[in-house]
Parts: structure tokens; C-alpha cells; sequence
């Protein structure tokens, strides 16, 4: 097991590389290039050059989080060839520049959603908070616009400007779409990318939907341990594997975390594991919340030993943290909560290891 951080180049970040190499454990990054547009190929030597900066603060470089499917994939238009072309080209640059896991998602239009960057705790921390009722109120420009303009002139994944103008098209086109097309759509992609994964030596690890179930007519299909199964057999290959990220997955009550988690890590198909807990009010509001099992609603010790006990030998990363101490941040990825989440995880896992 490596335990990672997330960290976005260019100057994007509040944290730094040398602030996460001085993290107890923390042996690398999952880094992203975000100025790349969507469909593009990612050069060797764009690659490289952020490569080169983490490896000179002494981290690692093995995961990409993530390269982004270019819509007409997701639409299965016939334009899709020429961008899985790209994203075939792109595995193979990553995997020659000693990537070993790509992270990405098969979200139509919206990657996550939430309707509060910045809910206020009891303890004076803030977090990124989800009610339903107030998502379903906003049209999706407005909530775009909520979420970029209250992001404190930091990126945010899945909600980048350019993709703004064509949103609400984009939406309209999926109400027409079964969800047996969205996942004839996800078969074809994955029958043309998994090869470049086992030659280049690249697990594909894919993020479930966040949060897992229907916004706006939106197609959602990985969401539950049934879907999961149904995803993973489109393409047997063991370089088709996720990224079960226990908060989207755990926002639905009804997922059982540690059984998943050790279902799907006992097949050897979990490849990297986004760990955070959330706290509900009701059975689609919740708060994310501190690591802690015991401040939210997720047995965070039960996930950890289910990953422990089938062999787990993937990336783990602390996934989004609250902002704490005053901290101004890229909300959910500032430096100290995701620095106690990391602890404490770790020291989960060396409980474990001693305990055999």
C-alpha cells in the first residue's frame, strides 16, 4: 500500500510539494495537468516536466487523477474514435513515463455536485456539504457558477469554465439516452483502451459517480456494488479496476462500505482508494466530515481492515479534508485535515500490521 495526497501543478495549489513530503508516510502525489483540454493527447514531455518536479522534492508520480473522456465518448457520437485515439496515445505516454494508475471518471456532463463549498461545523471548521432539495432548485448553470465562483481562484476538477457554454446542451442530449446505451457506450471505450493499459503497464481505476444517484436526468451507473459488478464485467482485464471512493459511494445509505470494499479488493480490482467520511441528516443531505469513524457515518477502521485483509497493494489517498486552523484552500484539498487523515490512517494500518 502507498499512501498519496492529491496536488495540482502550475501553482494551482495552496499546498506545497515540499509541505507533503514532510507528511509521515505520504510517499507520493497524484497529480493531474489541467492545462491540457479535454480530448487532447498528453505529451511525454508535459508529463515529464511535472514528473520531474515531484520527483526533485523527493515524492512520487505513479498516479494521474485524472485525464478527462471527452464528451462525444460518453455520447458514443462518431467522432469518439478520434478522441479515444488521443486517450490511447496518452495511456501510452503515461505508462512510458512510469504512471502506473490512471484515475478517471465516466460522469455525464457534471463530475460531482454539492451545494455548499463552505457549510459551517460546530467546531468552526468548514466542509463541502450536499442538499438534495437545494441542488435539484438551482439550474445547472447556477449551480456551475456557485461552485466556481466560491472555489477561492482555484481550479475545480469537473467544473472548468470552457465546459460551461455548452452544459445545458449537453444535459438535454442525455435525456433521450437508456442507460443500456450509456453502458454499451462504456463497453466500447474500454475495449479500446484496456490493451494500451496492459502493454504500457497503467491500471485504469474508474471513480463512482458522486453523489451516486440521478441529477438532473443524468445517466448514473457507478453507484452500487450491482453496477459495479455489471462495469467490471464489461471488460474482464485486471487493468479495468476503480477507484472506490467510500465518500460518493457511501452517500447512499444503502452501500455497505466494508463489504465492498472487501469484495472488490479480495478480486484484486480496487487499484486506488479515496478514504473520507461523511456525516448524513437525512438520507441524501450530508456533511463530509473529519476522518475520525466516529465523526460520521462510515466505519473507517472496518474499510481499512477490509482493504488489509485481501492483500490491498494500491494507492490510498485522504480524500477531501474540512478547512481547519484558519487554513484558505482549494476547498476540500487544503493541507491539515488531509495531513490528519493521512496519520490516522496510516496508523490504522500499522495497527493491523501488528496485530497479524
Amino acid at each position: 500500500m502507498k499512501m498519496i495526497l492529491r496536488w495540482f501543478p502550475y501553482g494551482d495549489d495552496s499546498v506545497t510539494l515540499k509541505q507533503i513530503r514532510q507528511i509521515p508516510g505520504v510517499s507520493g502525489v497524484a497529480a493531474m495537468l489541467p492545462k491540457i483540454p479535454v480530448g487532447e493527447i498528453w505529451s511525454v514531455e508535459q508529463i515529464t516536466e511535472v514528473r520531474d518536479e515531484v520527483n526533485a522534492a523527493g515524492l512520487e508520480m505513479e498516479v494521474i487523477e485524472s485525464v478527462n473522456i471527452h464528451e462525444d465518448i460518453k455520447k458514443g457520437l462518431p467522432t469518439r474514435d478520434k478522441y479515444i485515439a488521443n486517450y490511447q496515445r496518452t495511456i501510452k505516454n503515461l505508462g512510458e513515463s512510469g504512471v502506473r494508475c490512471l484515475c478517471y471518471n465516466f460522469m455525464p456532463v457534471l463530475d460531482w455536485a454539492r451545494s455548499d463549498l463552505e457549510h459551517s461545523q460546530p467546531d468552526g471548521s468548514t466542509v463541502l456539504s450536499y442538499r438534495h432539495k437545494e441542488v435539484l432548485a438551482l439550474n445547472p448553470a447556477d449551480l456551475a457558477g456557485s461552485i466556481i465562483d466560491n472555489a477561492h481562484g482555484y481550479s475545480m476538477p469537473g467544473w472548468e469554465p470552457e465546459r460551461m457554454p455548452v452544459m445545458a446542451a449537453d444535459i438535454e442530449f442525455y435525456q433521450s439516452m437508456t442507460t443500456e446505451q450509456y453502458w454499451y457506450n462504456m463497453r466500447y471505450f474500454l475495449d479500446a483502451v484496456i490493451p494500451y493499459a496492459e502493454k504500457y503497464d497503467v491500471k485504469l481505476a474508474i471513480h463512482p459517480d458522486d453523489p451516486p444517484w440521478p441529477i438532473f436526468g443524468l445517466p448514473k451507473v457507478i453507484t452500487n456494488a450491482e453496477n459495479i459488478r455489471t462495469f467490471l464485467a464489461l471488460n474482464n482485464s485486471p487493468y479495468n479496476g476503480l477507484t472506490l471512493c467510500t465518500g460518493s459511494l457511501g452517500s447512499d445509505l444503502n452501500n455497505d462500505i466494508p463489504s465492498i470494499m472487501r469484495e472488490f479488493s479480495g478480486e484484486k480490482r480496487i487499484h486506488f482508494a479515496h478514504i473520507r467520511n461523511i456525516k448524513h441528516s437525512a438520507p441524501k443531505d450530508f456533511d463530509e466530515s473529519a476522518h475520525l469513524s466516529k465523526c460520521g457515518d462510515l466505519d473507517m477502521f472496518a474499510i481499512v481492515k477490509a482493504l488489509f485483509d485481501t492483500g490491498f497493494e494500491g494507492y490510498i489517498r485522504p480524500d477531501h479534508g474540512r478547512m481547519i486552523w484558519d487554513e484558505k484552500a482549494r476547498p476540500g484539498y487544503g493541507l491539515y485535515d488531509r495531513a490528519l487523515g493521512s496519520q490516522y490512517l496510516l496508523g490504522i494500518w500499522e495497527a493491523l500490521e501488528k496485530g497479524r
